[in-house]
């Protein structure tokens, strides 16, 4: 007998069927959903990149850069003070380094000395002039006495060959009278030449000395400029700091023998800072001169953000100017993205606020909204980009110790030394008293 209570296959599979259709619907809803969600993300995010992200470019490959100003000697010394370590803050004109002054100032002595000689030997070839002139003059006159002389010698020999016929002269006295003329003549050759060396002397002498002073004398200012040299070596044992800055990578020790251009600490200027970021080249298409740039620094994070500009984009990757450059023909080639420095300069308020430091890492992000600049800089810089007036204070003293040897030994009348010879009580700055004379 069949059990009337079974099921049947048909009567089993009628339930399920509606099961099946209100899953799929689910399914097929579900799907639909995400796939919306999807569409509008992605709307969402072309709409942000067309809108926003299109009108940026960033990177986190930027660094801080700035000047790493080295403080090296000009002149060969032993040092004997450091004045300053690492991390000190130094302000411009501040001695960093002292050296042995004992050897530049002999030099200084020599130098003053050899001007001293100098002044006193032109002042001889000035005062020769006089007597040379005195000696042509003297020369003329011996002429004009050899002269004198043969027209009285000539007088006497006529008057004693007219009275050797009667015997009234003898032959001696006639051979003494002809003498007396030959001698006369060879003085006034003697006399003549004389003149001639004389005048050759003088205008020896005058050639010297023509068209200049003492104090202008080439031989003068050779031996000043040889002053200024050794005196300008006595201002260099002391090394001034050429900017407001901080000490780092001092090497320098006591004691130590140094020669000209030996490093021995840097300076680096903390409001003078700028950053390098590095972008890909698929970036620079758009990125222009002047154009705004928001940056963040590690050190402090999101909540200091600094405003700066594009100050100039680089003339070449990175892999060109590196010290191995990549060899690309060798045939094991590999393309690899290259990156151009950008140069952002930035707000020195905002750098006296939040001070940095060089090569710490920041994040640039650039507003490339305005494409109207300049890729590349066309005109020269208008200004110096940096200068001190540290180093062209050091020569103030050394004309006026010039000028102070110069009027010690040019003297006045009668050589004695005039009232500008007395010794200046301290060097006046950039003075220019011009000290001209000849002696009397």
């Amino acid at each position: 007998m069949s059990d009337n209570n079974t099921p049947t296959p048909a009567a089993a599979a009628a339930p399920a069927a509606p099961e099946a259709t209100a899953s799929n619907g689910k399914r097929r809803r579900a799907l639909t959903a995400l796939a919306a969600v999807v569409i509008v993300a992605g709307g969402g995010w072309g709409l942000y990149e067309w809108l926003v992200a299109s009108h940026y470019e960033d990177t986190d490959n930027a660094y801080v850069s700035g000047n790493v100003i080295q403080i090296t000697p000009q002149i060969g010394g032993t040092v004997m003070a450091i004045n300053a370590d690492d991390t000190d803050f130094v302000k411009a004109g501040q001695p960093l380094v002292q050296l042995d002054p004992a050897d530049a100032k002999v030099a200084l002595e020599q130098a003053e000395a050899a001007l001293a000689q100098a002044v006193r030997q032109v002042r001889t070839l000035y005062a020769n002039n006089g007597s040379l002139a005195a000696q042509v003059t003297l020369r003329q006159a011996d002429i004009v006495k050899a002269q004198s002389d043969i027209a009285k010698a000539q007088d006497d020999l006529q008057r004693r060959r007219a009275l050797s016929g009667n015997g009234a002269v003898s032959k001696e006295e006639l051979n003494h009278a002809e003498t007396q003329l030959e001698t006369a003549k060879s003085q006034l050759a003697a006399a003549q030449a004389g003149v001639v060396a004389a005048k050759e002397a003088l205008a020896s002498n005058q050639s010297l000395t023509e068209g200049t002073s003492v104090a202008q004398h080439p031989s003068v200012l050779a031996a000043a400029a040889k002053v200024r040299e050794a005196y300008l070596a006595t201002q260099r044992v002391a090394m001034p700091a050429p900017v407001d800055g901080y000490v780092a990578k001092r090497t320098v020790q006591l004691g130590q023998r140094v020669a000209a251009g030996t490093p021995m600490m840097s300076i680096v200027p903390l409001n003078q800072l700028w950053v390098d970021a590095n972008f890909k080249e698929v970036q620079l298409r758009n990125i222009r001169i002047d154009q705004p740039v928001k940056l963040t620094a590690d050190v402090y994070g999101k909540k200091v953000e600094y405003t700066g500009k594009v100050a100039g984009l680089g003339v070449g990757t990175g892999s060109a100017f590196a010290l191995l450059p990549a060899q690309n023909a060798t045939g094991n080639w590999i393309k690899v993205v290259q990156r151009v420095p950008v140069r952002i300069a930035l707000d020195p308020e905002q750098l006296k606020a939040n001070p940095l430091r060089i090569g710490l890492s920041m994040d640039a992000e650039v507003d490339i909204s305005q494409k109207g600049g300049k890729m590349l800089a066309d005109a020269p810089r208008a200004t110096a980009l940096a200068q001190t007036a540290v180093y062209s204070q050091l020569d103030r003293g050394a004309d006026a110790e010039v000028e102070r040897i110069v009027a010690a030994n040019i003297g006045g009348k009668g050589g004695a030394p005039t009232a500008a010879s007395a010794p200046a009580k301290a060097p006046a700055a950039n003075t220019s008293v011009a000290v001209q004379g000849q002696p009397g």
